[in-house]
């Protein structure tokens, strides 16, 4: 079996790490748990200490747009005590293949709420696009299950930037901030850049530690976007991956990110 590994990873050109018997295998396996467990210790302490960071309080009053109008932020919380919220950015007049591709990875695996609720936490998306540009481009996207709502004259941390996770509680009427991401923070809500991390390859990008020979050195968020035949790439006529299983999603010339058709 291991002559037969090795000689396909050699017929195709692919580097591949080295091929090793079972028993050694599991015992590098056993060295990187090791640290895996210490990082999940870790991640736990740090879980632990987000608990009990202080919170701020904000208008639960502040009006945001949604399917229904005006509603007080406050309805966000659909009745619960919790409320986690996806702050998508925005592209104001540019068509949906011009919004932001970070957000849409980020939004994209947030369509399913089922066990948040089970465990008394809402969701919603927010953006500062106007509304009547919003309420299209998320029925384009086949957003129907997780609200979407504009924040547009919103003051931060409910509107303002975009482009976090952001963590609020009530108590009555009295509307919290108890968390926000930055950076890579938003990671936590897209499990495909966890699994990608999990296989032999990683992300295949060109800030990654890998071994020599490793195929990558593409640029960080290289694969989200592609052209109509899938091809990865940030040209001007790329949309954000997931849009071109959308119906209608059909080829494109510009990006129009500055609404420009």
């Amino acid at each position: 079996m291991s002559s037969t590994a090795e000689s396909s990873s050699t017929a195709t050109g692919r580097a591949l790490p080295p091929v090793v018997d079972m028993d050694t295998w599991q015992a590098r396996r056993d060295e990187l748990l090791v640290r895996e467990k210490a990082h999940t210790h870790e991640g736990d302490a740090i879980a632990a200490a987000r608990r009990r960071l202080p919170m701020v309080e904000v208008d639960g009053t502040t009006p945001v747009i949604g399917a229904d109008g005006p509603v007080p932020f406050l309805d966000l919380f659909e009745g619960r005590d919790r409320l986690v919220v996806y702050q998508h950015m925005w592209h104001d007049g540019a068509p949906h293949q011009g919004q932001c591709e970070g957000c849409t990875v980020s939004a994209w695996h947030l369509q399913d709420a089922t066990y948040l609720h089970q465990n008394g936490v809402s969701l919603a998306i927010l953006t500062v696009g106007a509304w009547d540009e919003v309420a299209p481009f998320t029925e384009f996207m086949g957003y129907d299950t997780v609200p979407w709502y504009s924040v547009r004259e919103a003051p931060a941390p409910i509107g303002g930037d975009m482009g976090y996770v952001a963590s609020f509680v009530r108590e009555g009427d009295r509307v919290f901030l108890t968390y926000r991401t930055t950076g890579r923070g938003v990671e936590r809500a897209n499990p495909t850049m966890g699994l990608l991390d999990m296989t032999v390859w990683g992300r295949r990008e060109d800030w990654e530690d890998s071994p020599e020979g490793w195929p990558g050195q593409n640029p960080a968020c290289w694969s989200w976007r592609s052209d109509e035949n899938g091809t990865p790439t940030w040209g001007e006529d790329s949309r954000p991956t997931p849009q071109w299983t959308r119906p209608g999603a059909g080829p494109v010339t510009t990006l129009g990110r500055r609404g420009g058709h």
